[in-house]
């Protein structure tokens, strides 16, 4: 197999300016590429698996800007808190699942196979499912698969409400 570390593999059509989602991509391929080198020691992106991905996961962590409430916070289950607390900042599960997908497409965009993605395997779909269910329970909010609609009247109605009731950046965590 081979990979190209921290770059990106080159086209034959050049484009002026690629599109936010292509930027964030290369930009998070970067990040991860720098975070294997930062190891003790170093991880080849070619010895790269899910468990130094679920690492980086955790490392992504104390950069999060969603406040998660810890159990035996007196905030633990109320959506929408009414004061500070000292409960820790983390990374929300959208993001996280985002991520994860960007990665998942840059890993094989750089030459990885897609037998070998380290982003594609089940432990990191069993850890973004955790993250998700412990978040959305901690809040008070039970996580359900939404259902597909039939008419486009009732998503974008629906789509209103959910963006209505999902404004709160308080999450609550149960470690």
């Amino acid at each position: 197999m081979s990979i190209v570390e921290g770059g990106s593999s080159s086209s034959s059509s050049p484009h002026p300016t690629p599109s936010r989602y292509e930027s964030q991509k290369r930009r998070d391929w970067n990040t991860f590429c720098q975070y294997l080198k930062n190891q003790r020691p170093p991880v080849p992106l070619s010895q790269c698996s899910c468990s130094q991905v679920l690492e980086f996961l955790r490392y992504l962590d104390q950069f999060g800007k969603t406040k998660v409430h810890v159990q035996g916070c007196m905030f633990y289950g109320h959506p929408e808190p009414p004061a500070p607390c000292t409960c820790p900042l983390r990374q929300a599960w959208g993001s996280l699942d985002a991520l994860i997908g960007r990665l998942r497409a840059a890993y094989e965009e750089n030459g990885g196979a897609p037998q070998s993605n380290p982003f594609a395997s089940a432990a990191i779909r069993v850890y973004l499912r955790d993250v998700r269910e412990c978040q959305a329970k901690a809040r008070g909010i039970p996580y359900k698969k939404k259902k597909k609609k039939k008419n486009v009247t009732s998503s974008v109605q629906s789509k209103g409400a959910e963006e209505s009731s999902s404004s709160s950046s308080t999450i609550h965590f149960v470690p």
